[in-house]
């Protein structure tokens, strides 16, 4: 029974992940569009920006719907969400920012596109983090 509520849980987390990749890709793109910029510092700020943007309606979706939880001390369980989200963002926009800035574009795609790959790569490795960071440690429900 707990196997198959992990499951629910990583199929509703998906689901709220590919929202907040969508979310996070469209600030960015956005930012890009606006700007014409989609390399070096300022893509990072960027990508800070659209991910940060992205995480506040993570925090609301997988609290009230990915792990249901109705927890009376907000701001501790704000507080570790935060923590565990800076740890997400590390990773996200170090390996998106690694990915645009040192590795060479061997698709020859135009600046744009390469953004995007480097995007959707640090998504990759922000998503493992975050989901067991927020199952374990921040909408943990305590069994008595």
């Amino acid at each position: 029974m707990a196997e198959q509520k992990t499951l629910f849980q990583i199929i509703k987390f998906a689901v709220v992940g590919a929202i907040n990749t969508a979310v996070d890709l469209s600030v960015l793109n956005m930012l890009i569009f606006i700007t014409g910029i989609a390399s070096g510092f300022y893509f990072s700020a960027f990508k800070a920006l659209s991910f940060a943007v992205a995480v506040l309606n993570s925090y609301f979706m997988n609290k009230y719907w990915t792990f249901a939880v109705n927890s009376k001390k907000k701001e501790r369980e704000f507080s570790q969400f935060f923590i565990i989200s800076v740890g997400g963002i590390i990773l996200n926009v170090g390996a998106a920012s690694f990915i645009v800035n040192a590795v060479p574009d061997i698709l020859n795609t135009s600046p744009q596109i390469w953004a995007n790959v480097g995007a959707l790569s640090g998504t990759l490795f922000g998503l493992t983090w975050n989901f067991l960071g927020y199952k374990y440690f921040v909408f943990k429900k305590i069994t008595k």
